[in-house]
């Protein structure tokens, strides 16, 4: 059973005036919002409130990743930040490819393959079988699209 009451339903938030946003906000957060702060994103910070009090929030280990991000852009502003979780050194990479099997070993933040050293896994797929792939899902890191989702997109 829900635990929102009729009066917070994340519809109304839209229609409610200015004062009535602020009034939720107060209720939900304890204290005023920011000075300044646009009604449309007093409403999307509200909802997102809201859901989370009624689903739950953030996982232990994705607080602590979007944590680690927010620190490496404070450091550097132009840091590239990648979506997925780096790969530990050590960690060894096999496909199987045309009747061979092919190693790759992970080392800091570059890929080893056959003695050479690369930035990125599609260098080395692109090596392999001499067309453009994506590294991480020639390597089984990445699942493939379904056609369903594709046609979605």
């Amino acid at each position: 059973m829900s635990r929102l009451k009729d009066d917070d339903c994340l519809e109304q938030l839209q229609i409610l005036p200015t004062h009535e946003v602020v009034e939720r906000w107060r209720r939900l957060f304890r204290k005023e919002p920011p000075t300044r702060i646009r009604k449309d994103l007093m409403i999307r910070v509200v909802a997102h409130r809201m859901q989370e009090q009624e689903f739950g929030g953030l996982s232990a280990a994705s607080v602590r990743r979007l944590q680690k991000m927010a620190s490496a852009v404070e450091s550097n502003p132009t840091a590239s930040i990648s979506n997925r979780p780096p790969m530990k050194s050590g960690t060894r990479l096999v496909r199987q490819w045309k009747d061979r099997v092919h190693v790759v070993n992970v080392e800091g933040n570059q890929f080893e393959y056959r003695g050479d050293y690369y930035e990125s896994l599609s260098e080395i797929a692109r090596r392999i079988t001499g067309t453009r792939w994506s590294g991480p899902l020639f390597f089984g890191l990445k699942a493939k699209q379904s056609s369903n989702l594709r046609e979605a997109n």
